[in-house]
């Protein structure tokens, strides 16, 4: 009896591609939710909002540009063709939010997600970290979470809703330069287990969703050495970087009844990139030689 065919052997890494929420979650398994997401202009978040418009949520999103968030929202809305609202506000102010939240409630009737998503983060060494600008990223991604989770609370009791908190994988090991935003998603972490804990029995979840190097982000843009994007993907087991789809589909997941036993955790979304720890940035030349470095990288405080 002839040996059945052996497969070739790989000719190079694979790398799966990321697919949008439409091959996989049917059409309306958000039908008549409404989300209130922070940081909903741009980025990520932005993303995240488009996805559960698409899968029949209705939203609202909050910056502090209201020209920019209006536009969004409008762009949301017409790719969607579900209504979207713009609430302008800064997450560092409570009365800011609680007016946003307001708004959302008014318009909608209710409120059953939210995104907290607004975040801060610039690159510079500890020495280098201004007290002021260590406090503004504090306040807008620890604070700015507070604040949104104190002002939405008791409508997430009445509709059993869920948290969604983007937060990092910057503080799971440590990495050069990025000493304020890893102490603030250290606490944003800390936080959505609390509110998982104390809120659980009245029905709310809390989970976080840590992104790795999502192509198409300032975050990544800053931490990607200029010229090293082949490494840095080689570092990634998965083998590519991360798109805004791959964390949209997670939020959409963790919001639909299929993840309504999943509570006061962290969904780490980087292709396996947390089990290569170490610095992104040269080292240890970005503490040795931090001139040099500088011009290695976008958005250095020094």
């Amino acid at each position: 009896m002839a040996p059945p065919p052996q497969l070739p052997e790989p000719a190079e890494a694979f790398a799966a591609r990321a697919v949008p929420s439409s091959t996989t979650f049917k059409p309306n398994i958000l039908a008549g939710k409404v989300v209130f997401c922070t940081g909903g202009g741009s980025g990520i978040c932005y993303r995240i909002v488009e996805v559960l418009l698409a899968h029949g949520a209705t939203a609202a999103i909050m910056g502090r540009k209201a020209d920019r968030l209006s536009a969004a929202a409008k762009q949301l809305s017409e790719s969607t063709r579900r209504k979207c609202i713009a609430t302008p506000g800064d997450v560092r102010k409570y009365d800011d939010v609680e007016k946003a939240v307001d708004a959302t409630v008014k318009e909608f009737g209710r409120l059953d997600m939210v995104v907290c998503g607004a975040a801060g983060n610039f690159l510079a060494p500890i020495e280098g970290i201004s007290p002021n600008g260590f406090k503004t990223v504090q306040e807008i991604d620890l604070l700015g979470t507070y604040h949104t989770v104190k002002a939405t609370l008791e409508h997430l009791k009445r509709s059993h809703g869920s948290y969604v908190h983007i937060s990092a994988t910057l503080h799971y090991t440590a990495i050069p330069w990025q000493a304020a935003p890893s102490a603030a998603k250290a606490g944003v972490d800390a936080l959505s287990n609390s509110i998982a804990v104390e809120f659980g029995p009245f029905g709310i979840r809390s989970n976080c969703i840590a992104p790795g190097m999502i192509q198409g982000t300032e975050g990544a843009d800053r931490l990607t050495p200029k010229g090293a994007e082949d490494l840095v993907v080689s570092r990634i087991p998965t083998q590519r970087m991360g798109q805004k789809d791959d964390i949209a589909n997670a939020a959409l997941f963790l919001f639909s009844d299929a993840g309504n036993y999943i509570n006061g955790t962290q969904i780490v979304v980087d292709g396996g990139a947390k089990h290569f720890p170490g610095p992104w940035l040269p080292y240890p030349d970005s503490s040795l030689d931090k001139q040099g470095v500088k011009e290695l990288v976008m958005g250095s405080k020094l």
